[in-house]
């Protein structure tokens, strides 16, 4: 993020194919507009409010940014940390397939952040002095197709059929927010995105500016459109060249045959088909269900 960082870490996100590297466009601009727009403390602070409309003397300046590090590597995520007074707010986005997973990804967050936390206030876990941190809030914002019920999920539920565990998580779901908040803008954002990707396939510029036009007519992020229009356009005109960078090299001859003396030398080596896959997605650069299927498409 851009402003009072504490805690600084760096998440770098690839995925593949020609219809999968359709599907990662989508996922790489609602990335990077995600990170521009709260990069940005007037909204920020927006979203802060939508999910606590109670707290209405909060700040822009009281908002620190906590940015979060890349727990699950080569996939395209939008995870986003920020502490205000003795809250620690972390909201992750499923953007198109649906995963219980997520709540282990905000453990993971929360674990890694407390200790960093720990550092930066220079406490000791080992010390008799009671520890002091911020009070944990999890949220995944869902912005796929899926019909998603819940409004909070658990830990324990998802994973251990309700039993008592020694820790438990809750991470709060949120499919919109509420009277055209800037979760409801940024969700019906997304959909643009994915409506005019899908009309103009083959028309890059036509699919941005309409994408913008929409928005703005529709009172859709209306004013950070209007502001950074051309900050936007940028990010949407850069990602829309990667992806045909990626889409010419998950379609080459080059990354098969990669691929093929990976699996090949595998199972040699008597390497399991998930090892191999991890390998792929590694060296490759790629995602893990684009290595997988490559791979599969190889292994014996």
């Amino acid at each position: 993020m851009k402003e009072g960082a504490e805690i600084n870490f760096s998440a770098n996100t690839q995925n593949h194919t020609n219809e999968e590297s359709d599907h990662y466009m989508k996922q790489t601009v609602k990335a990077s507009v995600f990170e521009d727009l709260f990069s940005n403390k007037e909204y920020l602070l927006q979203l802060y409010q939508a999910l606590h409309p109670e707290d209405t003397t909060v700040l822009e300046s009281d908002l620190e940014y906590v940015t979060l590090q890349q727990v699950m590597a080569n996939n395209p995520y939008n995870d986003l940390g920020f502490k205000v007074g003795s809250r620690l707010m972390i909201l992750v986005e499923a953007q198109s397939t649906w995963t219980e997973n997520i709540i282990v990804r905000c453990i993971m967050y929360l674990a890694q952040t407390w200790k960093d936390y720990f550092i930066s206030s220079k406490q000791s876990v080992y010390a008799s002095t009671k520890l002091e941190f911020p009070e944990p809030e999890l949220y995944v914002l869902y912005t796929g197709s899926k019909t998603i019920s819940k409004t909070e999920i658990s830990l324990s539920e998802e994973f251990f059929a309700g039993k008592p565990i020694a820790i438990d998580a809750k991470v709060k779901v949120l499919i919109t927010g509420k009277n055209n908040d800037i979760i409801t803008q940024y969700v019906l954002f997304t959909k643009v995105i994915d409506e005019q990707r899908n009309l103009y396939k083959n028309n890059t510029q036509t699919a941005i500016t309409e994408t913008i036009r929409i928005c703005k007519d529709k009172n859709i992020l209306k004013e950070y459109l209007e502001n950074h229009e051309k900050e936007v356009i940028d990010i949407m005109v850069t990602l829309y060249s990667q992806e045909e960078v990626l889409r010419d090299y998950v379609t080459s001859e080059k990354f098969t045959s990669e691929v093929k003396g990976i699996v090949e030398l595998s199972q040699e080596l008597g390497r399991s088909f998930a090892d191999t896959v991890s390998y792929v997605a590694k060296k490759c650069n790629v995602s893990k269900d684009i290595a997988e299927r490559k791979v599969n498409s190889f292994w014996n």
